[in-house]
């Protein structure tokens, strides 16, 4: 069938031209390969944009990249978290290489695509992740102190979340004790008494 009586030929043919411009960056003859490099890449960078900009970022793209683009994707679970070590475990995972090689290849992957899109599109769409994503994204030297500098942002993370939780337990132990000091009547009961009366002799 060729491309006049073939309504996806056209599709098709700018898929491969774009793929083969990624392939080039990625110094692959495997198309394969480069094929599994663009959709982590996309899935990876949609999964952390919130709905808006996703659909902005996949209007940039051909239509069977588009489809990739959405393929599997949840808008009520986005975006997940912004923290760099799942990013490159997720885009390693679905590229099929080594963390160790997961920024390298992303950063390919954007310089391929800011060659591809519209002038200025990429920058608006990465203009709204954090700092430390877009650096990744655009081939930063981190190495192993991402994962480092990470880490403490982190467990700062997670200890303000427990400290959270314990005001909130502390908050319903308090209203609970205020409930058991006062009777149905209204008045104090005699443990509440007994209990101020020890207060008053500190």
């Amino acid at each position: 069938m060729s491309q006049h009586t073939d309504p996806f030929a056209p599709a098709v043919h700018t898929a491969h031209t774009w793929l083969a411009v990624i392939a080039g960056r990625l110094e692959t003859e495997d198309r394969m390969f480069a094929h599994r490099a663009v959709r982590a890449w996309l899935h990876t960078l949609r999964d952390r944009l919130g709905v808006h900009a996703a659909a902005h970022l996949s209007a940039q793209l051909p239509e069977l990249f588009r489809g990739t683009f959405y393929e599997g994707w949840m808008p009520g679970h986005v975006p997940v978290p912004h923290d760099v070590p799942s990013f490159l475990t997720q885009f390693a995972r679905e590229a099929g290489v080594s963390i160790a090689a997961a920024s390298v290849q992303c950063a390919l992957v954007t310089d391929a695509f800011a060659e591809l899109f519209s002038p200025g599109q990429l920058d608006h769409v990465l203009a709204q992740i954090p700092a430390h994503l877009r650096s990744v994204l655009l081939g930063a030297e981190f190495g192993e102190t991402v994962w480092d500098i990470q880490a403490p942002s982190e467990a700062v993370v997670a200890a303000a979340d427990i400290a959270q939780r314990i005001q909130v337990l502390s908050d319903a132990v308090a209203a609970l004790a205020r409930g058991l000091a006062v009777q149905p009547n209204g008045e104090p009961s005699d443990t509440a008494r007994v209990s101020e009366a020890q207060q008053a002799r500190l």
